[in-house]
């Protein structure tokens, strides 16, 4: 196929890709733990009508930034308060993400040879790869923040590539650039210009160009991200005083950052060194796996390329470098911290799809060794595509299935069969064309699993069946209490205050009061706890919750149930 035809076919398919993002935003509940908080924070501040400290639970909530809740907000001003509201920014990022793939592939792809057809059709493979990536669209569907740290950096990247590819603009491009680094932390702090600083002053050093950095616009950089981050610390300021500032900022800067980077505070810490190296091909699957390719294909230009060759020239493959530089940047930093998450280098997902694209269009122009290396990393990632979709199979339409999903056994399907055609496709020397069957087959199995396997999750999700329990019985001055488990969307769904113990004493305390409680504890914890409780207790509301950690799915283990109870059974 020529370029310029396929550019058509993969364009059709990218905007297929695109679709299942925005589809159905308010089909489903809230998932807890993480989306609850960005759909509940905007709302109080609305309710509140105060837009600088804050809160959720209706206390303040500091342990983030702000610019979050200020983008919802804004849509909930325009659109209306909802949780399908609350997910169109995150699509929107989502998107942003992927046409910045786009950008990197074209600025990464090679000029010699190349016409502007080939490099748009490296970034549209870029693109496509990304949109149709799983993990993508999962998140897309649920993490605020983590998709909004991503875009933000995705961008700063993309600005400094497109400063180097473009020299004659490059004062444009840094101001941009510092931009996207000032509201990247306002939303999720520091990490958004420490990445980016380690990242290209390692591309400055390895090019023996660290005298650029005076070219680098740093005082004006430093002038633009504060001017961005300081007006909500000095409005937090104005409306507090020095000691409530002082304390935010060390709560966020020390606690936030510095004590969960050094000692994990808060999250899982004991993962080891190499946590992430089967992230970095999760997270990106399916054009991850295109990394080898382009890693070989990367020594190998190394090792040929020309002394006398200038710097403009090379700038495509100065960018292939600088994608390189900031994935390792970023994956190295976090494997350093005693604080471990696969979303953290969640930021590096752009580089590698526009790596996998540059390298999928120039191993089919390339000599024989190429175009093998390309056929491989194809049938690779449809044998993977493949076994993913049995054991989906398996796991969620046996006969010993835990989960009832509707059309998770259809996705399974899919993913298997389109995982052999596109096997049978490279194995027969057509690899573009299995990589195009790979991408349908993951379109596909999006649209699917939004339209038919996510609104089969409700019934996991106990939150809305228990708040519409507690509405029909609870009076403004009776008390609504958790015992040691992590709902935190019964907030939005009830709009009222709730008390979150883990502390068992006190627990018992408020049951034996002379108020009435209705309580939303873990059926286990209930059996522990009846023969303490000193007040006779009724159970009003028992709901399976979920629990989608790969070892309890493959293990079988049957769901945890929370319960509903009251200490005034009449």
């Amino acid at each position: 196929m020529r370029p310029y035809p396929r550019q058509l076919v993969l364009s059709l398919l990218l905007a297929a890709a695109l679709v299942p993002y925005f589809v159905d935003l308010d089909g489903s509940s809230i998932w807890d733990a993480n989306e609850a908080f960005y759909v509940e924070t905007p709302r109080e501040m609305m309710e509140h009508g105060d837009y600088v400290i804050p809160t959720f639970n209706y206390v303040p909530r500091i342990n983030k930034p702000v610019l979050s809740y200020w983008i919802v907000a804004g849509f909930y001003k325009v659109f209306g308060v909802s949780v399908g509201v609350e997910r169109l920014p995150i699509a929107i990022g989502a998107a942003v993400m992927i046409i910045t793939a786009f950008f990197l592939a074209y600025a990464a792809a090679p000029r010699g040879g190349w016409d502007a057809g080939h490099r748009i059709e490296a970034g549209l493979w870029a693109a496509l790869g990304l949109a149709a990536a799983p993990r993508l669209m999962m998140f897309s569907r649920r993490i605020f923040i983590d998709v909004y740290i991503s875009m933000f950096m995705g961008l700063t990247l993309l600005f400094f590539a497109l400063s180097e590819r473009y020299p004659g603009r490059r004062r444009l491009f840094l101001l941009l650039m510092y931009v996207a680094v000032g509201l990247g932390v306002l939303t999720k702090g520091p990490v958004a210009a420490v990445l980016p600083g380690l990242a290209f002053g390692a591309y400055l050093l390895l090019h023996g160009e660290l005298k650029r950095l005076r070219e680098m616009m740093v005082p004006a950089g430093i002038l633009v991200v504060l001017a961005i981050v300081v007006p909500w610390y000095a409005l937090v300021y104005q409306r507090h005083g020095a000691g409530y500032t002082a304390a935010l900022v060390q709560s966020f800067f020390l606690g936030e950052n510095v004590a969960r980077y050094t000692q994990g505070l808060g999250v899982e810490s004991s993962r080891g060194p190499l946590f992430y190296l089967p992230v970095v091909f999760s997270d990106s699957f399916p054009w991850s796996i295109g990394l080898f390719g382009a890693a070989a294909m990367w020594f190998a230009d190394r090792r040929v390329r020309a002394p006398h060759v200038g710097i403009v020239d090379r700038a495509p493959e100065r960018i292939r470098t600088l994608l390189w530089l900031w994935i390792l940047s970023v994956v190295a930093f976090f494997s350093l911290s005693a604080a471990k998450q696969d979303l953290y280098i969640f930021p590096i997902v752009p580089a590698v799809a526009a790596l996998a694209g540059v390298f999928f269009v120039r191993a089919a122009q390339g000599p024989g060794r190429w175009s093998v290396g390309l056929r491989l990393t194809a049938a690779s990632i449809a044998l993977l595509l493949g076994i993913a979709g049995a054991a989906a199979v398996y796991l969620f339409n046996g006969a010993l299935r835990v989960y009832e999903l509707d059309g998770a056994g259809f996705v399974g399907w899919v993913a298997a069969a389109g995982g052999l055609i596109a096997a049978a496709v490279a194995i027969g020397g057509r690899a573009k064309e299995a990589l195009g069957v790979i991408a349908v087959a993951l379109v596909s199995l999006n649209c699917a699993f939004v339209i038919r396997v996510l609104p089969s999750f409700e019934r996991y999700k106990p939150v809305p069946r228990l708040s519409a329990a507690i509405r029909e019985r609870a009076a403004p001055d009776d008390v609504i209490a958790h015992y040691n488990v992590a709902l935190p969307s019964m907030v939005y769904y009830l709009r009222r205050p709730i008390d979150v113990m883990f502390d068992r004493e006190q627990f018992l305390q408020r049951l034996g009061g002379d108020r009435r409680v209705f309580a939303v504890l873990s059926a286990s914890d209930y059996a522990v706890l009846q023969p303490s409780m000193g007040v006779p207790t009724c159970v009003l509301g028992r709901e399976q919750e979920l629990n989608v950690k790969l070892k309890a799915v493959l293990a079988r283990e049957p769901l945890p149930e929370v319960l509903l109870i009251t200490n005034r059974c009449r």
